[in-house]
């Protein structure tokens, strides 16, 4: 069944979005200032759809954070344009299940898998951490694992993360940990940043971090770095009888690679998106980073993985709302 932004307005009694917000307004819950807050370039129809999503949370009384991740997922994907990619994906929904996933006690460490460590990596990262052991019992580990070690560096001194340097031995295929610099002593300072030289250590990092979550970016490194990392560790971990759950975000018009490049030909999303659904559990349509890059995929204007941080941040909100 098509999921739309009527239907659920209905199921909850009301008629406008404006409704819904001062529903949630009422439970002390500001979706559009978490919002802006966690991606302040982010379009209104993205407050918008995380507002739907969280009223109805709220309307349904889930019990859990995870009920409530999954059930904003449903908002989401009722802004999901007819026919668009991101309609067929079902992204919104994706977005509600992955949130869910980071909430479950079963996962232990998520990775932002990127071409280069990123702002919008960051902005994921930094609403995850500051709340997603509200809800947990075993506190997230989180990571983020990018091409270059300086670019590491420089994020992880920036945001406050810590960052571990490390030197892969590729006579003996060994990652070895050479020193860790913490730049903060608060939650943003528990994100472990590591830049990788290439896709070996890359690997190696996912392997030394025990990685059972992760998502990629569509960045200007996608086929020499995180797709090839995501794909080889995922069979690596699965020989090893370990679960890991793969999440693709980008792909969509080959923004970074044009398809005339790569011969995908010219009804292709591009190479970016071919190579993601090689290894995604589930695919997001559209930049891991830029708002009007995924609006043009159908979907709202947010960057991917500021998403995450943000759908893990209102379900933690709703459940300590209602179930407190």
């Amino acid at each position: 069944m098509t999921i739309t932004t009527q239907t659920l307005l209905n199921e909850m009694g009301f008629d406008t979005l404006e409704q819904a917000y001062q529903f949630c307004l009422k439970h002390n819950i500001d979706p559009k200032h978490l919002v802006m807050e966690t991606q302040p370039i982010a379009f209104d129809d993205a407050c918008d759809a995380y507002t739907l999503g969280s009223a109805l949370a709220l309307h349904r009384q889930v019990s859990t954070a995870q009920q409530a991740a999954l059930t904003i997922g449903e908002g989401l994907q009722a802004f999901c344009k007819p026919g668009s990619v991101a309609a067929q994906r079902q992204v919104g929904l994706g977005h509600g299940a992955l949130a869910a996933r980071l909430l479950s006690e079963e996962t232990q460490c998520f990775a932002f898998l990127a071409g280069h460590e990123s702002f919008a990596a960051a902005e994921g990262a930094i609403k995850i951490a500051l709340n997603a052991n509200k809800s947990r019992k075993t506190p997230l580990k989180v990571i983020l694992n990018g091409l270059g070690k300086d670019a590491a560096y420089l994020i992880s001194r920036i945001n406050g993360f810590t960052y571990v340097k490390t030197q892969f031995d590729y006579q003996n295929g060994v990652l070895n940990e050479v020193s860790r610099k913490r730049f903060s002593q608060g939650e943003r300072g528990e994100i472990l940043c590591y830049g990788a030289d290439e896709v070996r250590e890359g690997v190696a990092i996912m392997h030394a971090a025990d990685v059972d979550v992760s998502i990629t970016g569509n960045s200007t490194n996608p086929t020499r770095f995180q797709h090839p990392v995501a794909g080889i560790y995922k069979s690596e971990r699965l020989a090893q009888g370990k679960s890991y759950f793969s999440v693709a975000s980008g792909g969509g018009t080959g923004r970074t690679l044009h398809p005339d490049n790569v011969a995908a030909g010219p009804a292709s999303y591009g190479m970016t998106d071919t190579m993601g659904r090689m290894h995604a559990d589930a695919q997001f349509a559209g930049s891991s980073s830029v708002p009007a890059h995924v609006a043009m995929m159908g979907f709202i204007g947010m960057g991917n993985n500021p998403m995450v941080g943000a759908s893990v941040a209102l379900a933690v909100e709703v459940d300590q709302m209602l179930n407190r």
